[in-house]
């Protein structure tokens, strides 16, 4: 019998206990802010392949991003917790908030592992984009013997082609997963700038993540 992970386990919030013995996908990133192209990201990877649940995981350091003027941990987290909230389907996971130095996804993947117990299958969840950068990773063919990997469209970025992960990865290539769907030209990068700039980022994100941006000042010209 699996042994059933507590859900007072600080690194991984009130997971079900059905859906810790299922389909589990994982996204993550630096969420600075959560808009609605990363929840339709997660909403197709969950219709595509039967998730179960997503779990939304904030990086507290990304080794591959600059840190200074990033926003806070704590606020990161919490525009996260806001923009999924009402999706019975999407949960956030603190660990790598949690943990000390740079957030690797290999040793994210093996404390969700642990959290999970060993009858959860794990998926990770990424765009084009951060696809085309994998090389730049720590351990990337390593995480793909471990966890299986999924790719949504992203514009601007060109979906990989079968021929060319067959190459690079061989037979670990079948363990990728390309999505087909719209993608949504939205960047937290432009929405920091608009309102910078004073200008509307309505229906780009969430209407709480709104809302939470204007009441605490964040992305502001200083």
């Amino acid at each position: 019998m699996t042994q059933a992970v507590a859900v007072t386990d600080p690194g991984l919030e009130a997971i079900p206990r059905e859906a810790r013995t299922r389909r589990i996908g994982i996204l993550g990133g630096t969420f600075d802010p959560p808009h609605v192209g990363h929840l339709w990201l997660a909403a197709l990877a969950a219709e595509s392949m039967s998730l179960e649940r997503v779990l939304f995981m904030p990086a507290s350091q990304p080794p591959h991003k600059r840190q200074r003027g990033m926003t806070g941990a704590a606020d990161r987290l919490l525009m996260t917790r806001v923009a999924i909230e009402g999706d019975p389907a999407f949960e956030l996971t603190a660990i790598e908030m949690e943990r000390p130095g740079p957030s690797y996804t290999i040793d994210s993947v093996d404390e969700l592992e642990r959290l999970c117990g060993p009858d959860a299958q794990l998926f990770l969840i990424m765009a084009a984009d951060s696809f085309a950068e994998i090389g730049t990773w720590r351990e990337p063919h390593r995480l793909l013997e471990r966890i299986e990997w999924v790719v949504g469209p992203r514009p601007g970025s060109p979906m990989p082609a079968s021929a060319e992960l067959a190459e690079r990865f061989g037979p670990h290539a079948e363990r990728i997963h390309l999505l087909s769907g719209p993608s949504l030209d939205v960047s937290s990068s432009e929405i920091r700038r608009r309102v910078a700039a004073g200008e509307t980022i309505r229906y780009l994100v969430p209407r709480r993540v709104d809302e939470l941006i204007a009441a605490r000042g964040l992305y502001r010209r200083r």
